[in-house]
């Protein structure tokens, strides 16, 4: 018999007591069965119904005892269970019930015989299956939990972080702090979206170095702690639009003159041929032509032949000649990045304006190891610095260049676009009629405009006779509302707006006003047209005692500015393109 406690514990049991009680009803004769006497009549002798707690107690110190000394020799099953289901030297208890009875009274002992039934049956499933080890005995084992706790995993290294400072064109700066894996683009979106810009996907951040008159624009995917690392103390980043940063995969004829451009193999000419054979690692494309190159240590310039393949940059020794014996190479793409000359002719005695450097990655500010090169005109300059990045980054570029138009094809189609004028999208309309119609004569699509033109001074002058105070009088606001425009930059010379002009890239369309310095009531318009910048002035007219704004000697007016800038945006005029991207300042 099992016992969970010492003798008096199990006569003060609650469950040996209710078992006791809910018994004891019960006729003698319920409990006789197969091989048990029946009881005598509890009437005829109430004597032996009686049990001689004494006795019981007695007995029960004397099956703890030889349980104890047996315990160390009986081998036991789970559950501290002996094989025969009592423990060996026990003996049965003495009293006037039966060992049969005891046992329908006893219910503990009832359940442990069903529990060693069970772990029998479920020892003989376990026995047919076959062993499967224990790929984690550490987890099960007695002394350790099988759940993970915190501190037993040891702490994985934090992500490096580090402050970055960024500054704009307006000199304000901002410090960021950023991961190690942030990319530019990254970069470039999380400032977008603190300084609430459009994000048109033309920001990028620039790599400045004033002391050796360099800089560049990063590339999308380069990142901005590595490329840090890389950089003086008196360099820095700034945050600047570029819309010319992928305009060579839009219109790659316009970056590489066909005589500057050979082949390894047969090209048919076309665009899509072209790119292909810059960002297909098999082709061999190459760049050739002359260019002004500065010797290593001195301030002598020479003018070279000069070729460009993937394996690097090579000059020739003797004229044109592209032998092998005659390259020497001045430059590899892999350890080196290209950069464009700020002050060519002022630091380092370039022969023109259209410098750009080839800087070695271990250089920080040792302008003896650069490697400085000029080209003679801007369209040539162009076509080395961008050879050099598609050579050098290949897929990359092509991958930076779809990862912003694949982001713009997943937005949900009732999301707000950004507004962009097209040369292909806009086209002269005519609403004079019951409904619209193209015109696709470019003799009336001219008069069409001038006719708009007109239509937005008889407007301005209707609602000058109607009372309203005009909008064209000198003290009003129309006099100075394109001040808050982002295109107007106020006072400034022609080399700075031709300087913010090339930084954010020659593109066609990309425009600025300012005001004029020889004439202080005039404007000027720079604008940039196949690599080449303009300047066209804004002057006023009187009509009527009103004034107006013209571009074109008062033949198309205009109330004020922001009249001006909207009709060329959509109409071409007299300029030789329409208006397409503003130059943007944006203060951090």
């Amino acid at each position: 018999m099992a016992l969970a406690g010492g003798p008096d514990s199990f006569l003060h049991h609650p469950y040996y007591q209710d078992q006791v009680e809910q018994t004891s009803p019960r006729r003698p004769g319920n409990l006789a069965g197969p091989g048990f006497p029946a009881p005598p009549d509890r009437l005829a002798n109430h004597q032996e119904d009686d049990v001689d707690l004494e006795t019981l107690v007695n007995d029960m110190d004397a099956s703890l005892e030889s349980l104890c000394a047996a315990a160390e020799t009986a081998p036991l099953l789970r559950n501290g269970q002996h094989p025969h289901g009592r423990p060996p030297g026990a003996r049965p208890l003495q009293g006037q019930v039966a060992p049969r009875q005891r046992l329908q009274r006893s219910q503990p002992m009832h359940i442990l015989a069903v529990r060693r039934l069970h772990q029998g049956d479920q020892q003989l499933r376990t026995s047919s299956l076959p062993a499967i080890p224990n790929p984690f005995p550490e987890l099960c084992s007695p002394g350790s939990p099988p759940a993970l706790t915190p501190g037993s995993v040891p702490p994985g290294p934090a992500a490096a972080k580090q402050d970055v400072k960024v500054f704009s064109e307006d000199g304000t700066s901002k410090v960021v702090e950023i991961l190690a894996d942030t990319t530019a683009r990254d970069l470039c979106q999380l400032l977008v979206y603190r300084s609430h810009c459009v994000d048109d996907n033309s920001w990028t951040l620039v790599e400045h170095h004033p002391h050796l008159g360099l800089e560049r624009c990063l590339e999308d995917h380069e990142l901005v702690a590595q490329v840090e690392s890389t950089m003086a103390s008196e360099s820095q980043f700034l945050f600047r639009k570029n819309y010319a940063k992928y305009e060579f995969f839009k219109n790659p004829t316009n970056f590489f003159p066909e005589q500057m451009v050979t082949w390894c193999q047969q090209s048919n000419g076309s665009q899509t041929q072209l790119l292909q054979n810059f960002l297909n690692s098999s082709s061999c494309p190459e760049i050739q032509g002359f260019l002004h190159v500065k010797e290593l240590g001195r301030k002598s310039w020479k003018k070279l032949y000069v070729c460009l393949r993937r394996s690097g940059l090579y000059c020739s020794t003797k004229g044109a000649s592209k032998e092998p014996r005659h390259l020497q190479l001045l430059a590899d793409l892999e350890d080196s990045r290209i950069f464009s000359l700020m002050a060519g002719r002022k630091q380092y005695g370039a022969p023109t304006d259209y410098g750009f450097c080839i800087k070695p990655n271990r250089v920080r500010n040792e302008a003896k190891e650069l490697r400085l090169l000029c080209a003679e005109d801007e369209q040539s300059r162009t076509c080395w610095m961008t050879a050099f990045r598609l050579l050098k980054y290949g897929m990359l570029l092509y991958q930076n260049y779809r990862i912003p138009q694949q982001r713009k094809a997943m937005l949900s189609p009732f999301s707000t676009p950004v507004r962009s004028v097209s040369e292909n999208s806009l086209v002269a309309m005519d609403f004079s009629g019951q409904t619209g119609r193209v015109i696709e004569n470019p003799v009336e699509a001219q008069s069409a405009a001038l006719e708009e033109g007109h239509a937005w001074r008889k407007r301005s002058t209707r609602m000058n006779i109607l009372g309203s105070q005009s909008p064209l009088h000198p003290s009003t606001l129309s006099t100075v509302i394109h001040r808050t425009q982002h295109w107007f930059h106020g006072r400034i010379s022609r080399e700075e707006s031709h300087r913010i002009i090339k930084q954010q890239g020659l593109v066609d369309g990309l425009f600025l006003l300012r005001d004029s310095q020889s004439n202080p009531k005039a404007f000027v318009l720079t604008l940039c047209h196949r690599q080449k910048i303009k300047n066209f002035q804004i002057l006023p007219c009187e009509d009527d005692g009103q004034t107006f704004f013209s571009l074109d000697d008062g033949n198309t007016k205009f109330s004020d500015l922001i009249q001006l800038v909207d009709f060329y945006q959509l109409n071409k005029g007299v300029l030789p393109c329409r208006l397409k991207h503003h130059c943007i300042r944006v203060a951090l």
